[in-house]
């Protein structure tokens, strides 16, 4: 029996990523990003999300994309990793895409210790890259990032 999936498909320049969809909690326009003093690199700042403080991470410089400023068309996704919610700022989204387990190429597949990425799907158009939220940031980044949180909201910074 093949187990069906659901992935929500977004672009960063004209590649296709992937999330499950079981880890995604919404996704928004862009918005103003508060920079979080004392955060790993490839944390932009953070956001409010109805009260809770949500660190947006880069996913461009993650992926070894060239960085570039913030569109008004941008979006957020905001996802749970297995440690925290976490926004992630792309260029569009696609959309939901149903497929079987059985489409996907595990990445350890293709190239042994791929980071961050979990699988590829191969579509008649290109290939998607399955992101893998909960291998995003390494322990030391998940600790400098909980740091500089506590921080900041010890010191009542408007975030």
């Amino acid at each position: 029996m093949n187990n069906l999936m659901q992935i929500i498909v977004f672009v960063l320049d004209d590649r296709r990523y992937a999330l499950h969809l079981n880890a995604v909690q919404r996704i928004l326009r862009i918005v103003d990003i508060t920079p979080l003093p004392r955060a790993p690199d490839i944390v932009a700042g953070v956001i409010n999300v109805h009260g809770l403080v949500v660190p947006v991470m880069k996913i461009r410089r993650r992926f070894g994309l060239p960085e570039r400023e913030p569109r008004l068309t941008d979006h957020l996704i905001i996802a749970n990793s297995s440690t925290r919610a976490v926004g992630l700022e792309v260029d569009t989204v696609l959309g939901l895409l149903g497929i079987a387990e059985s489409e996907i190429v595990k990445a350890g597949q293709i190239v042994p210790a791929t980071d961050y990425v979990e699988g590829v799907l191969k579509l008649p158009d290109g290939i998607v890259l399955i992101h893998d939220l909960d291998t995003f940031l390494s322990l030391e980044e998940e600790q400098t990032l909980e740091h500089a949180i506590q921080g900041a909201e010890g010191r009542n910074l408007s975030l």
